[in-house]
């Protein structure tokens, strides 16, 4: 599954999502995790009001299954939600990228939470071939 971060630095889940120029994708699985690409995004970003600059990034983001944030409007959630794309708040803006995907990988292996479940269902046609492969 492709998972995305919202970050100023690559390195930290520390972007708004609106205002975010620069989103980082990965694949991630129960073997482990590789970096999958940058999305990059220009303009005005911070205007709030203009639900326009969304449209980018929800188009980008439509083979994603979860998008970890600093923070996120409720239109934008709500928008990611209707695309079966789980927005999830980081714990800080120190919170690291990798130390989030070493933890899911941990948890795909075992039994994921109902929230990530309903994430996987909602994005993989194959989800038990996916759950056999993680009992």
């Amino acid at each position: 599954m492709k998972i995305a971060f919202t970050t100023e630095d690559k390195v930290h889940i520390n972007s708004h999502f609106g205002w975010a120029k620069t989103i980082e994708v990965y694949e991630v699985s129960p073997e482990g995790y590789r970096f999958y690409q940058t999305l990059t995004f220009d303009g005005d970003l911070k205007e709030d009001g203009n639900e326009d600059k969304l449209l980018p990034k929800l188009d980008a983001l439509k083979d994603c299954t979860i998008v970890y944030v600093s923070a996120i409007g409720g239109s934008a959630a709500a928008r990611l939600i209707k695309n079966k794309i789980t927005p999830v708040k980081a714990h800080s803006e120190e919170e690291e990228i990798q130390s989030v995907l070493n933890k899911l990988v941990e948890t795909l292996k075992g039994n994921p939470p109902p929230w990530l479940r309903k994430a996987l269902q909602q994005k993989s046609p194959a989800l038990e071939e996916l759950e056999e492969a993680l009992v």
